[in-house]
């Protein structure tokens, strides 16, 4: 009741966008997991041996053709996936572990520490140690954060499971780097970046059994969506190879095998909805505005954009 109420009185303040509207398919959601493939680019996942990722676009909406921030590099896309803003506002502009004096964390709030304050468990298990900055204190009740540069797809996995089933977080954030360690290694859309990304779709695999086994598919927003692709053996700055992510949305409400292209060519989505589309499903308002938005219409039976007929057509206009 207090969250309602909190998410009410937001909801009228100035200059902060309001995320409060609750469709009904939307009212069954409790739970939200946010699973990010490093570096997966979406033509080499749909390249790949991916029959888990694949069963995912069949039961929920997506879009092959969503962006990144244009810097394209691991931690700041990172953070804006998980603060809904630009990394100009939220600060983390580097992506390394840097040997600070102070530990440095985002200047705007994550998904945890909103979710923290609205009363719900948090959570996370990610590949890399510079992710650390997303893990400020008392913001997270459950962490594992590799010590490691970067480590394995299946350490993240074993330790996200656990965190699963022993705890059973509201909020979990998954991050899988091997996708993006061997795209450094070899290249991306190479045979082993391939085999790389049949593995991760494997432990996504894993993940939803997981969330089915516990019971918990009927109350869970499911989130797969990447940092950044790449080209060569890198990836950066405003290169459409690197800034193309995959975004795939299954749960409760969530229309089924829908590509959310079809809304049309001013329909785009970016990293920074990932973060306002777990706070509309979990009926939590951003305290300030924020350049991402809910994916609304992956609830909605809103009207799909059409083409215009000949009949329509502006005198003087090819149809």
């Amino acid at each position: 009741m207090l969250r309602v109420l909190w998410v009410v009185v937001l909801s009228l303040l100035p200059g902060i966008p309001s995320l409060a509207a609750d469709p009904p398919a939307q009212r069954r959601i409790r739970h939200v997991i946010i699973i990010s493939i490093d570096g997966l680019r979406p033509d080499v996942l749909l390249r790949a041996d991916t029959p888990n990722l694949r069963a995912l676009l069949r039961r929920g909406s997506f879009s092959m053709w969503a962006r990144t921030t244009p810097q394209s590099i691991t931690l700041p896309s990172h953070v804006s996936m998980l603060t809904g803003v630009s990394p100009s506002v939220h600060g983390i502009e580097w992506n390394a572990d840097l040997p600070l004096a102070q530990p440095v964390f985002p200047a705007r709030p994550t998904l945890f520490e909103l979710a923290k304050g609205a009363g719900l468990r948090t959570a996370m298990a990610v590949g890399k140690s510079k992710m650390a900055m997303l893990a400020p204190p008392a913001v997270l009740d459950h962490a594992w954060i590799t010590p490691l540069a970067a480590c394995s797809d299946r350490e993240v996995l074993e330790q996200a499971l656990r965190i699963l089933r022993e705890h059973r977080p509201d909020v979990l954030f998954i991050h899988l780097p091997q996708v993006d360690n061997v795209g450094h290694a070899h290249g991306w859309g190479t045979p082993e970046q391939l085999a790389a990304v049949a593995n991760a779709d494997d432990c996504v695999g894993q993940i939803v059994a997981a969330v089915d086994e516990l019971g918990r598919a009927d109350s869970t927003l499911l989130i797969v969506s990447s940092d950044h692709g790449g080209a060569g053996r890198t990836h950066g700055p405003d290169d459409p190879r690197s800034r193309a992510i995959p975004w795939i949305a299954v749960g409760p409400g969530v229309r089924p095998d829908f590509d959310l292209t079809r809304l049309g060519k001013d329909f785009e989505i970016q990293t920074y909805d990932t973060f306002a589309t777990a706070c509309f499903a979990l009926g939590i308002q951003p305290r300030s505005r924020i350049d991402g938005k809910p994916i609304r219409e992956m609830f909605d039976g809103l009207e799909l954009s059409q083409p215009v007929s000949e009949s329509q057509s502006p005198p003087g206009s090819s149809p």
